[in-house]
C-alpha cells in the first residue's frame, strides 16, 4: 500500500484505513482435498460413485454461494479459488494423521488431491475425469486447473489429442493441461521421450555424470527436478496415473 502498487493506494494516508483500495483486488478463499473429504464421508471419492458426484458438487457450490454472500454484503471481491496447495497438502495430512489416525482413503498418504481433483492415483479415462470435473471450473471463479496425464509422445497420436481439447471445451473447462513427459540429454541435445538411454546418442541416465533433463508439471509448474519440492508433491508426482484415451 505504501508504495501505490495497489490502485488508489497513493492517495492513502498514513492513518487511512485499507478499504475502498481493496475493492480493486480479490479477496479469495481456496480449498484443498475434496476427494478425502468424500471418501471420509461415504466411503467413495467422486471418481468411484455418482452420490460422490453430487455430493462434491453441493460442497463445493456451498462454499460458492457463501463467497458470493460476503462479496455482496461488503461489496469486495470475495472468491472461490481451487487450489494445489504446495505446502498444505503435504503439511495438513500429516496434522491430521497425528490427531484421528491413518484412515483409509484420507489420511493414508503423504498429501492431500488438490482442489476437486480426481485422485491422481485413481485408474480413469481422460473423458470421465474431464466431465466429472469440468462442473467445478464453473463454481470456482478464482481460478482453476484440470489435467491429463498422457504416456509418451503426443505427436505420435495427435487425434486423440485433439479429442481431449475438444472433449474439454464441450464440458466448460476453463483451464485444461495436457501433461506428457518431455525429457532433453543435456549432452548431446535430444529431445523427446528418453527411457533408460538417450535414443539418439546412447548413453545411459548418468553417464559422465550428467542427468537427463525430465519436464514434468507440478502444480502448475513445468520442471526438470523434483529436488525444490516437498515430500507431499513428490509422492503426489510418484502416484499418478496415465489416463487412457
Amino acid at each position: 500500500m505504501g508504495q501505490g502498487i495497489w490502485i488508489d493506494s497513493d492517495k492513502l494516508g498514513a492513518d487511512d484505513t485499507i478499504e475502498e483500495v481493496l475493492k480493486h483486488g480479490t479477496l479469495s478463499v481456496g480449498f484443498i482435498g475434496l476427494a478425502e473429504t468424500l471418501k471420509a464421508l461415504i466411503g467413495a471419492h467422486h471418481g468411484e460413485s455418482e452420490e460422490a458426484r453430487e455430493l462434491g458438487i453441493e460442497i463445493v457450490t456451498a462454499m460458492r454461494n457463501r463467497l458470493d454472500e460476503e462479496a455482496k454484503r461488503t461489496g469486495l471481491n470475495f472468491s472461490l479459488l481451487a487450489t494445489p496447495a504446495e505446502g498444505l497438502s503435504g503439511r495438513f495430512v500429516r496434522m491430521d494423521a497425528k490427531k484421528y489416525g491413518v484412515i483409509e482413503g484420507v489420511t493414508d498418504r503423504d498429501y492431500y488431491t488438490n482442489s476437486f481433483h480426481v485422485p491422481v492415483y485413481y485408474p480413469i479415462s481422460a473423458f470421465e475425469k474431464i466431465k466429472i470435473e469440468a462442473p467445478y471450473h464453473e463454481l470456482t471463479n478464482a481460478g482453476h486447473i484440470s489435467y491429463i496425464e498422457l504416456d509418451g509422445d503426443p505427436l505420435e497420436n495427435l487425434g486423440a489429442f485433439e479429442k481431449i481439447v475438444r472433449c474439454m471445451k464441450e464440458s466448460g473447462i476453463g483451464y485444461g493441461a495436457i501433461n506428457h513427459p518431455v525429457d532433453r540429454d543435456p549432452c548431446c541435445g535430444y529431445t523427446g521421450i528418453i527411457g533408460d538411454k538417450c535414443p539418439c546418442c546412447g548413453r545411459s541416465e548418468h553417464d559422465n555424470n550428467v542427468a537427463f533433463d525430465r519436464i514434468r508439471r507440478i502444480t502448475g509448474y513445468l520442471v526438470g527436478t523434483l529436488d525444490r519440492f516437498n515430500d507431499g508433491k513428490r509422492a503426489e508426482e510418484h502416484d499418478r496415473v496415465k489416463h487412457n484415451v
